[in-house]
């Protein structure tokens, strides 16, 4: 049995709501409505609608964002401004999020989850450790000028063992 249709005013009360609950971007929100089979000229006035009304600022989504995968994923400012470029959130706002994150609180993120894979690397050859530890920083999207001073670090602390 085929879906009943979504009205633009159902659509937007969806969309409000889920808004409402949580940040949303407007590239998801976009596709939502296309996904819907909402007409664009339609798709255009209810993400109007929802900006002018609150629902939807896509700088209060990318500082929330950031700042949720950083705390929860611990994911690095590389990963992290690549996944709001994906979503189509201005780079001005990727700048400001990015921006408001603790120096101090990213390194201690990055050699946290450093220590934690040199715990599974215990069993493997000092230079094998070393390009896993490598490899596990750069995919979570942390910069190889902290990346290498860390994993030296540990890796030459480890060696004293």
């Amino acid at each position: 049995m085929p879906r009943k249709p979504i009205t633009p005013d159902n659509a937007y009360l969806r969309l409000a709501t889920l808004c409402a609950r949580c940040e949303q971007a407007e590239g998801d929100l976009r596709k939502k409505l296309r996904d819907w089979g909402i007409a664009s000229s339609d798709t255009d006035a209810i993400i109007s609608r929802l900006k002018q009304e609150r629902y939807l600022d896509n700088e209060r989504y990318a500082r929330a964002y950031c700042r949720d995968k950083l705390r929860f994923n611990g994911w690095g400012r590389i990963k992290i401004a690549f996944m709001l470029k994906g979503k189509g959130i201005e780079q001005e706002f990727i700048d400001a999020a990015l921006a408001q994150i603790n120096e101090e609180q990213y390194v201690n993120i990055l050699n946290e989850a450093l220590e934690a894979k040199a715990r599974s690397l215990k069993d493997k050859e000092p230079q094998q450790a070393r390009a896993s530890l490598l490899r596990f920083a750069a995919s979570r999207g942390f910069e190889s000028n902290l990346i290498f001073p860390a994993v030296s670090r540990l890796t030459h602390y480890n060696n004293d063992d």
